[in-house]
Formats: C-alpha cells, sequence, structure tokens
C-alpha cells in the first residue's frame, strides 16, 4: 500500500502567493518633436538625416524611416490633433462633468478600501517532508482560532453506532494483525537506542508491543476479552464525533473549544485562550487510539489536517523543536503533542513525521533537569512527578516508533523517580511527605515503562492501594493513569480489575452528555476539569475507555525480558 503524505495546510499555499507579471508598456501617441520657434521651411526636416521616399508610417511602427524623433514621422507628419492629448484626454473632455466625478470618487473609494484591507496571516511552513530548521514560529495562530467561523464537519452522523458495526465499517488501521504485529518484546524496553523492527509473532494479534492492539481485529476481541462492552465502545465513537465537530477550519482545536461552529452551544470552556498546540494533541490521542490515522479510517480527514496543524506549530530550538503555548506550561504541552507525533509515526510508518517526533524527543531529551532527572514546567527546572508521566509516555512511545532514546536520559529519569517514592506511594516532588493516589499511579505506570518486573513489592502494593481507591467521580487525571496501572498490571484479568473496570466503565457511559450539542462530550466540575476545560475532559475519559486496546500488556505471557543496556 503507498502511503500518501498529509496534505500541506491551506496556509501553505499562500508561501508562493500570486506572481505580479510585469506590467506591459503603455501604448501612448507620439509625442509632437521640437519645433523651433518660428516655423520651419517648406519640405525641410530640421530632426531627419534624410527624406523619405517611401510610404509614411500610420503610427508609431509606421515603415518609413527613423529620424530624431518618434518613429515613423516623416518631414510632413505634423501629429493630428487628437494625437496630441491622447485618447483619455477627448474622453475626459466629451464626458460629462458628473461621469467625471463619479469615476474619480469610485477611484478613491477603491483605495481607501485596499489601504484598510487586513494583512492575510504569515503563511507558515508545513514540516511534512520537510526539515525543522525551516519551521517558522506559529503563535499567531492562537489568535485566529479565536474568531467565531463557521465550519463544516465532513459528514459525521451515524459514526460508530456500535460495538459491531465499528469493527465492520471502520478501517482502524494499516497493521495486519496477523502478520505485521511487532516482535514479542515488554513493552518496559526503553533503554534501548531503538525499538526492534516489526516481525511476526503469534496469529491472535496480542503478543506484540505498543500500538498493535488499535487494528481492527485485535481491538474487537482486546474489547470482550478487558472487559468493554458495546456501550463503551458506542461511547468512544461519540467522543471521536464530538472532537470532530469541534476541530477549526485550519485542522487544530482549542481549549476555548466553544468558538467556531460550536457557537458557545458547550459550556465549559478551559481557562487558556492560547492553547492550539495543547489542545490540538489532546484532540488527536483519542483518534489515534481508536486506530484512526492520517492515512485510513473513518476519520482519516480530520486527523490529517490536525496532525498537518501540529507539525506546522513546531517550533524549531537549539535542539530539537518545540511545542508549547502562552501560558501553558511548556513541558506539559510539549509531552501531550511528542506523544501524538510519536504514535502517528509508530502506527503508520509515514517518513513524513520522523523529523518532527524525532525533533520533539531531541527537546525532552534537552529538557531533562541533568541534576535530579525530572522534568517541570520549563526545561531542565527540577522535576515533578505530574510532569515526568507525559514525558516517559512520550519517550516510550518514540523508543516503539524506532526513534533514538538514549538511555542516560532513562537512567536520571529512574533516579527522579528514586526520589520522590515512598513506602505508600509516590509524592509530587522530592521531599514532599504526602503521598497521593494520582502521584502514585503516575510513578507506577512510569517504572512500568522503564521495567519493574511484575511481582516488584512497590508496584503490587502501590496497585492494592489504587484498587482500593476506586475510580474517582471527579478527577479524570487519575481515573486514567490508574486505569492504566491496573490493567496493566493485572493483564486485564481478575478480580482486581474486574472490580475497577465495571465501575470505572460504567460510570463514564452514565456521565457522558447525551443531548443536544453537548453529545458525546464530558464535563464534571473538579479544580484541573474547570481549568482545561470539557475538551480536556472529553479526551480523558475517551482514553480511559480505550484502555482495553491503546496499549497491548506490559507483561504479556511470551513478552521477552530485556535488560537496558550498560
Amino acid at each position: 500500500m503507498t502511503r500518501a503524505a498529509p496534505t500541506a495546510d491551506a496556509a501553505e499555499n499562500l508561501k508562493t502567493g500570486m506572481r505580479t507579471e510585469d506590467n506591459p508598456a503603455e501604448a501612448t501617441s507620439p509625442e509632437p518633436p521640437e519645433r523651433a520657434a518660428g516655423p520651419a521651411p517648406a519640405g525641410e526636416n530640421p530632426s531627419a538625416e534624410a527624406p523619405s521616399d517611401g510610404p509614411k508610417g500610420d503610427g508609431p511602427q509606421g515603415g518609413g524611416p527613423q529620424g530624431d524623433g518618434p518613429a515613423g514621422q516623416g518631414p510632413d507628419d505634423e501629429p493630428a490633433p487628437e494625437e496630441r492629448g491622447g485618447v483619455w484626454a477627448d474622453v475626459l473632455q466629451g464626458s460629462p462633468s458628473w461621469l467625471v466625478s463619479l469615476a474619480v470618487h469610485m477611484l478613491i473609494l477603491i483605495a481607501f478600501g485596499l489601504w484598510l484591507l487586513p494583512q492575510l496571516p504569515k503563511p507558515e511552513t508545513n514540516l511534512l517532508g520537510t526539515q525543522l530548521g525551516e519551521v517558522e514560529d506559529l503563535d499567531s495562530i492562537d489568535d485566529i482560532l479565536l474568531d467565531p467561523v463557521d465550519m463544516e464537519v465532513e459528514e459525521l452522523t451515524e459514526l460508530q453506532p456500535d460495538t459491531e458495526v465499528l469493527a465492520d465499517e471502520v478501517s482502524m488501521s494499516q497493521f495486519n494483525e496477523l502478520t505485521e504485529a511487532p516482535s514479542a518484546v515488554e513493552l518496559s524496553d526503553l533503554g534501548l537506542t531503538t525499538a526492534p523492527i516489526a516481525t511476526p509473532t503469534d496469529l491472535q494479534g496480542f503478543d506484540g508491543t505498543g500500538t498493535t492492539g488499535r487494528g481492527q481485529m485485535a481491538r474487537k476481541q482486546l474489547v470482550r476479552r478487558g472487559g468493554g462492552n458495546e456501550a463503551s465502545e458506542t461511547a468512544v465513537g461519540l467522543a471521536l464525533k464530538w472532537l470532530a465537530e469541534h476541530q477549526s477550519p485550519d485542522g487544530s482545536w482549542s481549549l476555548i473549544h466553544n468558538t467556531g461552529a460550536c457557537q458557545g452551544r458547550c459550556g465549559n470552556p478551559g481557562t487558556y485562550p492560547q492553547s492550539a498546540r495543547a489542545a490540538t494533541a489532546l484532540a488527536l490521542l483519542p483518534f489515534l487510539g481508536a486506530g484512526q490515522t492520517h492515512e485510513e479510517g473513518k476519520y482519516q480527514r480530520v486527523v490529517e489536517r490536525g496532525l498537518a496543524a501540529l507539525v506546522r506549530m513546531g517550533k524549531p530550538e537549539n535542539v530539537g523543536a518545540s511545542w508549547s503555548d502562552p501560558g501553558v506550561p511548556v513541558m506539559y504541552c510539549h509531552g501531550l503533542a511528542s506523544i501524538v507525533l510519536c504514535e502517528a509515526l509508530g502506527m503508520s510508518d509515514d517518513s513524513s513525521l520522523r523529523a518532527p517526533a524525532q525533533g520533539a524527543i531531541d527537546f525532552i531529551v534537552y529538557a531533562q533537569d541533568q541534576k535530579g532527572g525530572g522534568w517541570r514546567y520549563k526545561p531542565r527546572e527540577p522535576g515533578d512527578t505530574s510532569v515526568v508521566g507525559w514525558q516517559i509516555m512520550a519517550l516510550k512511545s518514540g523508543h516503539l516508533a524506532e526513534l533514538s532514546v538514549p538511555a542516560s536520559t532513562i537512567k536520571r529519569a529512574n533516579q527522579f523517580l528514586d526520589s520522590v517514592e515512598k513506602k505508600n506511594g509516590y509524592v509530587y516532588v522530592p521531599g514532599n511527605g504526602r503521598t497521593t493516589n494520582s502521584m502514585t499511579s503516575v510513578g507506577l505506570l512510569c517504572r512500568m515503562y522503564m521495567g519493574v518486573k511484575q511481582d516488584d513489592p512497590g508496584l503490587i502494593a502501590g496497585a492494592k492501594r489504587i484498587a482500593k481507591a476506586g475510580p474517582s467521580a471527579d478527577d479524570y487525571y487519575y481515573n486514567y493513569y490508574a486505569s492504566q496501572v491496573l490493567f496493566q498490571h493485572t493483564e486485564g484479568r481478575g478480580p482486581m480489575w474486574d472490580t475497577w473496570n465495571e465501575k470505572m466503565r460504567d460510570q463514564l457511559v452514565n456521565q457522558q452528555e447525551m443531548r443536544g450539542h453537548l453529545k458525546g462530550s464530558w464535563f464534571v466540575p473538579d479544580r484541573h476539569n474547570d481549568r482545561a476545560g470539557r475538551l480536556y475532559t472529553t479526551s480523558l475519559a475517551a482514553m480511559t475507555l480505550e484502555v482495553y486496546y491503546r496499549y497491548l500488556p506490559i507483561y504479556g505471557a511470551k513478552a521477552v525480558s530485556t535488560e537496558f543496556p550498560e
């Protein structure tokens, strides 16, 4: 199958613009030759070298010989009266005064209108298929997003109505689970410079790693095996439809989701007015989780435009490239965008995404606190567990997409996790004595991605703590991480997982909006939800319901144990 690179955004078409042709020379009547103060003698042409025996020219390009005056004028060729002032002089002299006045006023109005015409946005560089060094700064895009505009959504009716129809109608990814699953390598094998090349494994598609469970056949079976159902898959389909309806015309999204086509019909927008990069990444993650790519799937065009917008918004740095919005913590935004780029590359193997994805990984490596090993809001700040979680997930996604991830970066990240781990869980920052369920979930998932064994006492104790606490009614951030921890720890089976999953799954299905323009979205009041808004909560809820197939179990029965390189 030939892969098509994403089309450039419409702004790229403005890059060359319309080439202005040179104005053709104006055809004007010849000026009369200079004459002495008195009349010249008859038959004498002071400016001609010799009299002409041939025919006179009819105009400037006539056939007679040329003198010092206009071409084609003979000795007796005094310009006619109508030639002296030109055609336009005759038109003006012969026109009524009211017509002349009307023409002058029209010219003034046209000039005034052109003066007031707003300047077109600066054309942006599309990084798909280009080098990162060619990227231009796109901070101005955020302002464009806030202007109410009309948007036509492409045939979004009756999408993914139920689990069975979804499996039959939607081409979820290019992977052929029978022949193209990656080699059965433990998901925690992040320390290698790059992930191994895909090779055939089992016939069920379950013993590959990473995102291979998002394919059509594997997804359907994994939903049943992990405890999903028709209602949970329908909820995911409705969430994708809502997200597609709130995509901006340029392909991006905003946490202020209720501008544009929404026209304010959905409440609870976020509080970050300039958030195109963070919001675009958050919106794309559920599509990728459901197996929708920019190359195929019912939402192919939505994902294609979203990826093109995200790549276009990258900013070249001394090391790699970054994705950050004004007012949004840099590394939160960058971590999310990096996960999207790496997952899209890994799912499609589209070579045009490799440079932006590797640039995103390189910036994460650069931004790590070299002493403590963590990440926080700005590059090289002492870390916190929450920001570290997104960076580790991005590095894992990059590793699975065969990008370069230095082992030294993982080693320092493990040192940071050591500094925030306590006997009963994980704290937010080193030295903070209070552990929380949220930070414990983030810390445990990072440990899993970086190689902790399934029988590790800290992992077992942390999983029991999360299971005992149960899902939160409003903390979607915690629910997202905790669901992944318990699913990976239990391999999606057994009493611990069944109890958690039943409550979590049914709670989200019941909390989803089912009325009007809100249909398919989620929002419940919470200090994080209130700041990030409805698009944020909808993305996290959908990804939580995709837990059955978003990532295959880390501790699969046939997983190969591989140590980090020394």
